[in-house]
């Protein structure tokens, strides 16, 4: 008995110095992706605050303040670039793949209270007539949102077709 009692002490362990060290490197990668930001806007005369985070196993940056809207684009597409260049900056420097969410004047915060408040609303729909319901083509983050939230409401839900037609379908219980 002693002997599984050690085991799974030691595989505590294990987890904690395992989640310890991904939290290490996230961090490290929010602070290569922070030194790129802030050069770039550096470059292009522009003023903004970034905030570095760690969230849902992701580095997490944010930059506030300023005019940045034109960085943001009309539906997020010069976002989405800038997040791409700021991933292969910190993948260049660290030599690993980074997953980092980028987010300017809280565009993708705003969207996901959007998508949210939408997700539940098909909810309601899909469990009112008992259909799946396909929604408009979306990006990978707003996929994402719409996913998470019906799974949290207890639906299931899929994606379907090629980018940039890539759409989600909200199936019935």
């Amino acid at each position: 008995m002693t002997e599984i009692v050690e085991k799974l002490e030691t595989a505590e362990k294990s987890e904690k110095v395992e989640k310890k060290s991904l939290i290490a490197r996230l961090e490290e990668e929010g602070d290569v992706a922070a030194d790129y930001l802030e050069a770039l806007l550096d470059i292009t005369d522009l003023d903004g605050d970034i905030d570095i985070d760690v969230e849902n196993d992701r580095a997490s940056l944010a930059i506030a303040g300023g005019k940045l809207g034109h960085l943001v684009g009309d539906r997020g597409e010069v976002l989405d670039a800038l997040q791409e260049l700021t991933r292969l900056a910190v993948q260049t420097s660290l030599g690993e793949r980074s997953r980092l969410m980028l987010d300017i004047d809280n565009f993708r915060g705003d969207k996901k209270e959007e998508l949210a408040k939408l997700a539940h609303e098909i909810a309601e729909q899909v469990k009112a007539s008992g259909e799946s319901v396909k929604l408009r083509p979306m990006n990978a983050f707003e996929r994402k949102v719409i996913h998470d939230t019906i799974q949290e409401i207890g639906l299931t839900s899929e994606s379907e077709g090629e980018d940039p037609n890539r759409c989600v379908v909200v199936l019935p219980e």
